[in-house]
């Protein structure tokens, strides 16, 4: 795998500290990070969004989500049951894992659920009023003068 050094990009650039992190992230995470438990990423509106993971063996109280510096962090741990139960076949993975996915600004978690084996986390994106676009009416030089004489 290559190597980029963004040293020349920090020089370069104010406040785009987070896409040279973002680029770093990318390329050096990747590669290493497991696939399991599998997870799907669905949109669910305009600004709505749900990751579903597949959990299958875990208990509510055996799974955690958590949210730190816009990241979502999804792990569990299972209890030890190898004393109370004997397999001839054990393909139901129920390792301990840490998934975390990185958020986007003003992107927030709404809720969690946990049904038939499958992790659900609603996330919602809202944009501060100061941040979305909006709308400056030109006026032309007549209507300046006509105001101007009103008053």
């Amino acid at each position: 795998m290559r190597n980029f050094d963004f040293a020349p990009l920090h020089r370069a650039t104010v406040g785009f500290d987070q896409i040279a992190d973002l680029m770093d992230r990318v390329l050096s995470n990747d590669a290493g990070q497991s696939s399991y438990p599998p997870y799907n990423i669905e949109k669910t509106g305009e600004d709505g969004y749900r990751i579903s993971v597949a959990v299958a063996g875990f208990s509510d109280e055996e799974l955690s989500v958590e949210v730190k510096e816009n990241a979502l962090h999804i792990s569990a741990s299972k209890g030890d049951d190898a004393g109370n139960v004997t397999y001839l076949h054990r393909g139901i993975a129920t390792r301990a894992f840490n998934r975390r996915f990185h958020l986007a600004d003003h992107v927030r978690v709404t809720a969690a659920s946990h049904e038939n084996g499958m992790l659900h986390i609603d996330l919602i994106r809202e944009v501060p009023e100061a941040l979305k676009p909006r709308r400056i009416e030109i006026q032309s030089d007549k209507q300046l003068e006509v105001e101007a004489v009103e008053v």
